[in-house]
C-alpha cells in the first residue's frame, strides 16, 4: 500500500507549510495564526518514484487536559494510521514544555517517528538542535519548510527505512488481474453492492456508517477474468461484528484507490450528491484512475428526484465527464450486472498500448481542424505525439512554445484523442514538451547549398556576357 506520513506538532510550527511543500500545492491554508488547521487534510506527495499520502493535522496544544479533545482525536487517528510520523517543533521558539508532553504521548503510540526541527533558516542550526535531543526521539532533522532546505534529505532518510516499491515483474503480474476499488462515503451501500456483485455474503453489510478502518481485498473470477475487489470502508468481517464501531478511514480509501486499476464510486441517490462525494471523486480523478459512477438506491425514486440527482451530477462533478454512469440498486440488483462490462471496458482503455503513428495522425487532424493560438505573433506548433504511460494513458506532445498552450486547447486535444482512440471510462493526461527543431540544421544546410549554387550560376552567366 502507498505509505502515509502524518504531520503533527504544536500550532504554528509549520505543519501546513511543510504539507504544501511535500504535495507541491497550496491546498493547506497557511497563515501566521495558531490553530488554523482544525481537521485532518490529505494530500498526494511524490519523491522520485515514490508516491505517498501526507496528512496535515490540527495543532496539539500540549496541555494534558486537551490531548483528548476533538481536534486532538483527529491528530491521534492520523498518527495511528501513519507509516511514519513527522513531529514538528519550532527552532526559533526552542524546546517547550508542551513539546515534551506531546513527545511523551507519541512515544507511547509506538509509531515510527522523525523529529523535525523547522524554521532553522538564518540561525545556527547546530545550537538550535542541541536542546531537542532531550525529547528522546532520536536525531532531530533541521529543515526550512518555507524555503525547502533540508526537505529532500528528510524524505531520503524516510523512504530508505520503508519497504521497496515492489519486486521485478510486479507490474506484468498485476496487469493480468483487474483491481477494482469500491469507494464512497459511509452508508451509501458499498458492501451491499459488493455482495450483489459477488453473488454471496462475502462481507457483512450494516446500516451503520463507517464500521471498519481496514480495506478488504476479495479475489474472484467471473467469465474467465480474474478480479480483485477492494472494499475501502463501511463493512466489517463477520468475526469482528461484536467489536466497537470504528470510524470511517479516509486514508484506507485513498490507499485502495491508489492500488486499483478501476474505481467504482458509489453515490446515494436518496441523499443526493454531497461535498464528501465530490472530495472523493476529486482524488480519484487526481490519481488518474479509470472510473465508473454507480448511483445507488435508484429504485423507488420519483421522476422529480431522479431529475434532481442527474442535475447535481452535472453541477457538482463536472470533472468526471470521462466516466460512465450507471443508476443501480445494490439491494434489488437492478443494473448491477452491467458494472462488469463497464469495468472491463474502462480497464482496457486505461491499459491500452497506443501507437506513435496513430497518436501523431490524430494530433495532425486536430491541429488542421483547429489551430493553436498565436503567442507574441508566433503560432504554437505541435509536431508529433507518443505514449508516455498507462493507467491512465499519458500522451506526450512535442512542439515549440508548448508551455504556452492554453487550458482550453488542452481540453480540446483530450476530447479529440478520446474520440479518435475510442477510450471510455479513463481520464487522459497530456504532457507538452518543447524541444529544438530536429530539421532546423538540415534546412540551414540546404539553404546555404542552394545560395552557393545560385552564386555560381550568376558568375557563369556574367562570364558568358
Amino acid at each position: 500500500m502507498i505509505p502515509v506520513i502524518a504531520l503533527v506538532g504544536r500550532p504554528n510550527v509549520g505543519k501546513s507549510t511543510l504539507f504544501n511543500r511535500l504535495t507541491h500545492s497550496r491546498d493547506a491554508l497557511v497563515a501566521d495564526v495558531p490553530g488554523l488547521t482544525r481537521d485532518r487534510k490529505y494530500g498526494d506527495g511524490r519523491y522520485g518514484e515514490r508516491s505517498f499520502i501526507v496528512v496535515d493535522t490540527g495543532g496539539l496544544s500540549g496541555d494534558s487536559d486537551d490531548l483528548d479533545g476533538l481536534m486532538a482525536q483527529q491528530a491521534w487517528q492520523a498518527i495511528d494510521e501513519a507509516d511514519r510520523v513527522f513531529f514538528l517543533v519550532d527552532a526559533r521558539e526552542g524546546l517547550t514544555g508542551h513539546d515534551e508532553t506531546i513527545a511523551a504521548a507519541l512515544r507511547r503510540t509506538g509509531r515510527p517517528q522523525t523529529l523535525v526541527v523547522n524554521k532553522t533558516d538564518g540561525i545556527d542550526a547546530d545550537s538550535a538542535l542541541a536542546e531537542f535531543y532531550a525529547l528522546g526521539l532520536g536525531d532531530p532533522w533541521p529543515i526550512s519548510a518555507s524555503h525547502g532546505r533540508g526537505v529532500e534529505c528528510l524524505l531520503n532518510e524516510t523512504f530508505s527505512g520503508l519497504p521497496p516499491i515492489g519486486e521485478p515483474g510486479r507490474e506484468d503480474a498485476a496487469d493480468k488481474v483487474i483491481r477494482v476499488a469500491v469507494a464512497g462515503r459511509p452508508n451509501v451501500g458499498k458492501s451491499t453492492l459488493i455482495n450483489r456483485m459477488l453473488g454471496e455474503e462475502r462481507v457483512l453489510a450494516f446500516d451503520e456508517p463507517g464500521t471498519t478502518r481496514d480495506s478488504i481485498f476479495i479475489p474472484f473470477e467471473r467469465d474467465g477474468v480474474d478480479y480483485t475487489l477492494i472494499d475501502t470502508a463501511g463493512v466489517r468481517r463477520k468475526a469482528r461484528v461484536q467489536e466497537v464501531i470504528e470510524k470511517f478511514s479516509v486514508i484506507k480509501t485513498l490507499q485502495a484507490i491508489d492500488a486499483a486499476n478501476v474505481v467504482i464510486l458509489v453515490l446515494d441517490a436518496q441523499s443526493g450528491i454531497s461535498e464528501q462525494d465530490a472530495t472523493i471523486a476529486g482524488f480519484i480523478a487526481e490519481k488518474g484512475r479509470a472510473l465508473i459512477v454507480a448511483v445507488n438506491k435508484w429504485d423507488g425514486l420519483d421522476t422529480h428526484m431522479r431529475t434532481t440527482v442527474k442535475n447535481q451530477l452535472e453541477l457538482k462533478l463536472p470533472f468526471l465527464g470521462f466516466a460512465s454512469t450507471l443508476f443501480v440498486s445494490a439491494l434489488h440488483g437492478t443494473a448491477v450486472g452491467e458494472l462488469y462490462g463497464e469495468v472491463k471496458q474502462a480497464h482496457a482503455s486505461a491499459m491500452r498500448d497506443l501507437s506513435t503513428s496513430k497518436l501523431t495522425d490524430i494530433l495532425e487532424r486536430a491541429v488542421q481542424a483547429h489551430q493553436p493560438p498565436l503567442v507574441r505573433g508566433r503560432r504554437i506548433k505541435l509536431r508529433y505525439a507518443h505514449q508516455g504511460g498507462r493507467n491512465p494513458p499519458v500522451i506526450v506532445i512535442h512542439g515549440n512554445q508548448t508551455e504556452r498552450v492554453p487550458e482550453t486547447y488542452r481540453r480540446y486535444l483530450v476530447n479529440t484523442f478520446r474520440k479518435g482512440l475510442k477510450l471510455s471510462g479513463t481520464p487522459i493526461r497530456i504532457e507538452f514538451r518543447t524541444g529544438s527543431n530536429p530539421y532546423k540544421g538540415i534546412r540551414n544546410k540546404l539553404t546555404a547549398r542552394q545560395m552557393g549554387r545560385k552564386r555560381r550560376l550568376m558568375k557563369h552567366v556574367k562570364g558568358k556576357r
